[in-house]
Protein backbone atom coordinates (compact mmCIF):
# COMPACT_ATOMS: atom_id res chain seq x y z
CA UNK A 1 0.00 0.00 0.00
CA UNK A 2 1.08 3.33 -0.61
CA UNK A 3 1.53 6.10 1.62
CA UNK A 4 -1.92 8.13 0.18
CA UNK A 5 -3.74 5.24 0.18
CA UNK A 6 -2.56 4.36 3.57
CA UNK A 7 -3.73 8.00 4.58
CA UNK A 8 -7.04 7.89 2.90
CA UNK A 9 -7.76 4.77 4.56
CA UNK A 10 -7.11 6.17 8.08
CA UNK A 11 -9.09 9.59 7.23
CA UNK A 12 -11.86 7.05 6.75
CA UNK A 13 -11.61 5.20 9.51
CA UNK A 14 -11.11 9.06 11.71
CA UNK A 15 -14.48 9.75 10.02
CA UNK A 16 -16.08 6.70 10.91
CA UNK A 17 -15.13 6.95 14.65
CA UNK A 18 -15.94 9.90 15.04
CA UNK A 19 -19.70 9.72 13.76
CA UNK A 20 -19.70 6.41 15.65
CA UNK A 21 -18.47 8.55 18.74
CA UNK A 22 -21.65 11.29 18.02
CA UNK A 23 -23.84 9.15 17.31
CA UNK A 24 -23.93 6.96 20.35
CA UNK A 25 -23.34 9.88 23.07
CA UNK A 26 -26.40 12.16 21.12
CA UNK A 27 -28.64 9.06 21.59
CA UNK A 28 -27.62 8.41 25.23
CA UNK A 29 -30.53 9.31 27.54
CA UNK A 30 -32.19 7.54 30.59
CA UNK A 31 -34.77 8.60 33.01
CA UNK A 32 -34.57 7.11 36.75
CA UNK A 33 -36.49 7.92 39.74
CA UNK A 34 -34.74 8.41 43.26
CA UNK A 35 -36.87 9.09 46.18
CA UNK A 36 -39.67 10.03 44.39
CA UNK A 37 -37.82 12.48 42.21
CA UNK A 38 -37.18 11.77 38.42
CA UNK A 39 -34.50 12.71 36.45
CA UNK A 40 -33.24 12.39 33.02
CA UNK A 41 -29.30 11.55 32.11
CA UNK A 42 -28.58 12.91 29.13
CA UNK A 43 -25.30 14.16 27.30
CA UNK A 44 -26.21 17.47 27.36
CA UNK A 45 -27.05 18.01 30.84
CA UNK A 46 -22.87 17.95 30.93
CA UNK A 47 -20.56 20.56 29.02
CA UNK A 48 -17.52 18.48 29.06
CA UNK A 49 -20.02 15.91 27.05
CA UNK A 50 -21.41 18.56 24.79
CA UNK A 51 -17.38 19.91 23.97
CA UNK A 52 -16.57 16.04 23.63
CA UNK A 53 -19.13 15.93 20.69
CA UNK A 54 -18.26 19.36 19.73
CA UNK A 55 -14.60 18.32 18.88
CA UNK A 56 -15.66 15.21 17.58
CA UNK A 57 -17.81 16.81 14.55
CA UNK A 58 -15.05 19.48 14.04
CA UNK A 59 -12.44 16.02 13.86
CA UNK A 60 -15.02 14.43 11.43
CA UNK A 61 -15.42 17.30 9.52
CA UNK A 62 -12.13 18.07 9.21
CA UNK A 63 -11.20 14.24 7.89
CA UNK A 64 -13.58 14.99 5.20
CA UNK A 65 -12.13 18.36 4.33
CA UNK A 66 -8.70 16.60 4.54
CA UNK A 67 -9.57 13.93 2.48
CA UNK A 68 -9.31 16.75 -0.07
CA UNK A 69 -6.74 18.45 0.66
CA UNK A 70 -3.63 15.68 1.91
CA UNK A 71 -3.99 14.78 -2.04
CA UNK A 72 -2.43 18.22 -3.15
CA UNK A 73 1.38 18.45 -2.42
CA UNK A 74 1.55 21.81 -1.41
CA UNK A 75 -1.32 21.57 1.32
CA UNK A 76 1.14 18.71 3.00
CA UNK A 77 2.28 20.94 5.91
CA UNK A 78 -1.29 22.75 6.46
CA UNK A 79 -2.56 19.11 6.89
CA UNK A 80 0.13 17.89 8.85
CA UNK A 81 -0.24 21.19 10.68
CA UNK A 82 -4.06 21.04 11.14
CA UNK A 83 -3.87 17.20 12.28
CA UNK A 84 -1.50 18.31 15.21
CA UNK A 85 -4.92 20.66 16.11
CA UNK A 86 -7.44 17.89 15.96
CA UNK A 87 -5.32 15.30 17.29
CA UNK A 88 -5.19 17.64 20.42
CA UNK A 89 -8.72 18.92 20.50
CA UNK A 90 -9.37 15.34 20.57
CA UNK A 91 -6.91 14.48 23.31
CA UNK A 92 -8.43 17.29 25.63
CA UNK A 93 -12.17 16.12 24.82
CA UNK A 94 -11.69 12.76 25.59
CA UNK A 95 -9.88 13.65 28.93
CA UNK A 96 -12.75 16.22 30.19
CA UNK A 97 -15.38 13.67 28.93
CA UNK A 98 -13.51 10.36 30.99
CA UNK A 99 -12.79 12.60 33.70
CA UNK A 100 -16.92 13.66 34.45
CA UNK A 101 -17.58 9.51 33.57
CA UNK A 102 -15.67 8.60 36.18
CA UNK A 103 -17.25 11.11 38.69
CA UNK A 104 -20.50 9.37 37.46
CA UNK A 105 -19.13 5.71 37.52
CA UNK A 106 -17.00 5.96 41.33
CA UNK A 107 -18.70 9.53 42.95
CA UNK A 108 -16.70 11.80 44.74
CA UNK A 109 -16.64 10.87 48.60
CA UNK A 110 -14.72 14.51 49.17
CA UNK A 111 -17.34 16.62 47.22
CA UNK A 112 -20.15 14.77 48.42
CA UNK A 113 -21.09 13.47 44.50
CA UNK A 114 -22.96 10.25 44.54
CA UNK A 115 -21.89 7.84 41.68
CA UNK A 116 -25.55 7.64 39.35
CA UNK A 117 -24.52 4.75 36.90
CA UNK A 118 -26.31 2.57 39.36
CA UNK A 119 -29.69 4.45 38.83
CA UNK A 120 -29.34 4.46 34.73
CA UNK A 121 -26.71 2.09 33.86
CA UNK A 122 -27.55 2.07 29.72
CA UNK A 123 -26.48 5.81 29.91
CA UNK A 124 -23.44 5.25 31.50
CA UNK A 125 -22.75 2.12 29.08
CA UNK A 126 -23.32 4.21 25.72
CA UNK A 127 -21.17 7.06 27.28
CA UNK A 128 -18.34 4.01 27.68
CA UNK A 129 -19.20 3.16 24.14
CA UNK A 130 -18.66 6.69 22.84
CA UNK A 131 -15.87 7.21 24.64
CA UNK A 132 -14.41 4.45 23.15
CA UNK A 133 -15.39 5.36 19.69
CA UNK A 134 -13.44 8.72 20.46
CA UNK A 135 -10.56 6.91 22.11
CA UNK A 136 -10.39 4.97 18.66
CA UNK A 137 -10.84 8.85 16.72
CA UNK A 138 -7.83 9.98 19.09
CA UNK A 139 -5.49 6.96 17.75
CA UNK A 140 -6.38 6.96 14.18
CA UNK A 141 -5.16 10.84 14.66
CA UNK A 142 -1.96 10.01 16.10
CA UNK A 143 -1.01 7.29 13.27
CA UNK A 144 -2.16 10.15 10.91
CA UNK A 145 0.25 12.29 12.32
CA UNK A 146 3.18 9.95 12.47
CA UNK A 147 2.41 8.99 8.91
CA UNK A 148 2.21 13.21 8.16
CA UNK A 149 5.73 13.57 9.85
CA UNK A 150 7.27 10.61 8.01
CA UNK A 151 6.38 11.82 4.94
CA UNK A 152 7.52 15.22 5.39
CA UNK A 153 10.61 14.07 6.46
CA UNK A 154 11.22 11.63 3.67
CA UNK A 155 10.32 14.59 0.95
CA UNK A 156 13.42 16.38 2.84
CA UNK A 157 17.04 16.10 1.28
Amino acid sequence: MTKGKISLVLRLLAVGSTAAAIAIMVTSHETAKVLNLSFNAKYSNTSAFVYFVVAEAIAGGYSLVSLLLSCMMPARRLVMTMDVVIAMLLSSSISAAVAIGQVGKKGNSHAGWLPICGQVPKFCDQVTGALIAGFVAAAVYLILLLCSLHSLLALKP
